[in-house]
């Protein structure tokens, strides 16, 4: 079928039992049109960046749709059982799907210089390289062989607890997050948390806004702040507040990967 993109000409994207998105590229040149100056400017100020709204309503419904192919994830995680909160998520296994695989790859090719400047305020030895695949690498040689990315769904009264996506001695320094479901019409409340524990002044909290198919980039552990001394850490989590009514989706990209 052929639909309308937001703020683009029309794509193609054909199904078959699997899924294809064959729109994939589309997302590369949408990213490509994104002001990645002013992404690094939000994320070193706050911690986060959003990003414009990528993909379509239909196309967030057909990735919804991959969730009931269990083949196509290594594992789901009932949150209730760990007191990670309420709801549930499935990790992809590999090969990962077109559009995952795509994201994953499109977002790290615009992020990892924006990940070795932090690095490099922060005091932390690790670069990164312009490929994920190069990185994906160094990950699966340290025994960080399983794939993160992973879709979470949420039903009334669901919740995530605040916590980091720390899967093992590689970790990048940022994720993104698409939401697929549309606020207000799929889902009330579910809204994004953000907070942040600076050493030296009080905390805050943030609630990020979404729209269906807009993604928001954050940091996974900590970021930099600049002081008259230099740059200290500041330690950031997140989590999702009580979902009230309906179901909400979203597809999470983490670019390490776990042991």
């Amino acid at each position: 079928m052929t639909i309308e993109t937001p703020e683009s000409a029309p794509v193609t994207v054909t199904n078959d039992q699997k899924y294809t998105f064959s729109a994939k590229q589309y997302l590369t040149e949408r990213l490509a049109t994104v002001s990645w100056n002013e992404i690094e400017a939000a994320l070193t100020a706050d911690g986060f960046a959003l990003l414009p709204r990528l993909l379509s309503r239909e196309e967030c419904q057909a990735a919804v749709s991959l969730y009931a192919e269990e083949e196509r994830f290594r594992s789901r995680i009932v949150m209730e059982r760990y007191a990670f909160g309420r709801g549930e998520y499935k990790y992809f296994r590999y090969p990962l799907p077109d559009l995952v695989q795509e994201a994953r790859a499109s977002l790290y090719g615009h992020l990892h210089a924006i990940a070795n400047r932090w690095h490099q305020a922060m005091g932390i030895a690790q670069r990164f390289p312009e490929k994920h695949s190069q990185f994906a690498s160094i990950c699966h040689e340290a025994g960080q062989l399983r794939p993160t990315p992973l879709m979470l769904r949420y039903g009334p009264e669901d919740y995530c607890c605040l916590h980091q996506d720390l899967y093992g001695q590689h970790v990048f320094p940022f994720q993104v997050v698409f939401l697929l479901s549309a606020p207000g019409k799929d889902f009330t409340g579910g809204e994004l948390l953000l907070t942040e524990s600076d050493p030296k002044r009080a905390g805050r909290a943030e609630v990020v806004p979404l729209v269906q198919g807009q993604a928001v980039v954050f940091a996974v552990n900590s970021r930099p702040v600049r002081s008259s001394r230099g740059h200290y850490r500041v330690s950031l989590r997140h989590g999702v507040s009580r979902l009230i009514a309906g179901s909400r989706h979203t597809l999470g990209i983490i670019f390490h990967d776990a042991k």
